[in-house]
C-alpha cells in the first residue's frame, strides 16, 4: 500500500501494479492501491507519433503519478543533485508502462521526469500533488536527450 504523500516526500519512485478482469461484458481496467491521496488536479498528455521525447520537467516540491491509458510509453525519473548544473551521471529511473499491463507510477518531489511514446497512441495521464499556479512557480526544465533513456534494445 502506497503510505501518504506527505511521509514519501522524500522517498524514490513507486510501480503501484494493477489488472484488468476480462470476461464476456468487456474488460475492466484497475490499479486499486491508488487512492488520490493528495491528488489537486490532473491533465492528459499525447504526442503525434511514436519515438517522440518529451522531457525533462522537474519540480522541488510537486510530486505527479502517472498512468498510461492507452497504447504504452517508457517513462524517465531522475533525482536532481543540483537544480542549476545536476550531473549527467545521474542514475535514471526508467518504467515501461501500458494499458495492457494497468499501473501507477509516482514520481516524488525532487524529481525530473519525462516520457517517449512507444505506440503512435499513446495517452498519458498525469495527476499532480499541486495545483496549477503552484506548479508553474516550482517548474524547471532540461533538455529532451540530458539524460538519455529512450534507447530500445533489441532482444
Amino acid at each position: 500500500m502506497l503510505q501518504s504523500i506527505i511521509e514519501i516526500k522524500t522517498a524514490v519512485p513507486q510501480l503501484l501494479k494493477g489488472g484488468l478482469a476480462v470476461d464476456d461484458r468487456g474488460t475492466v481496467s484497475f490499479v486499486n492501491d491508488f487512492n488520490f491521496d493528495g491528488v489537486k488536479r490532473f491533465y492528459t498528455v499525447e504526442n503525434h507519433k511514436k519515438g517522440f521525447v518529451r522531457a525533462w520537467h522537474a519540480h522541488k516540491y510537486e510530486s505527479k503519478f502517472v498512468m498510461v491509458v492507452k497504447g504504452a510509453a517508457v517513462i524517465g525519473a531522475v533525482e536532481i543533485d543540483n537544480w542549476e548544473n545536476p550531473s549527467k551521471n545521474l542514475i535514471v529511473n526508467r518504467f515501461v508502462l501500458s494499458e495492457k499491463n494497468p499501473s501507477v507510477l509516482f514520481i516524488p518531489a525532487g524529481y525530473a521526469n519525462g516520457f517517449m511514446s512507444l505506440t503512435d497512441d499513446a495517452k498519458i495521464i498525469f495527476f499532480s500533488t499541486s495545483e496549477l499556479k503552484e506548479s508553474l512557480n516550482d517548474d524547471i526544465r532540461y533538455d529532451a536527450h540530458y539524460w538519455d533513456c529512450w534507447k530500445i534494445e533489441e532482444r
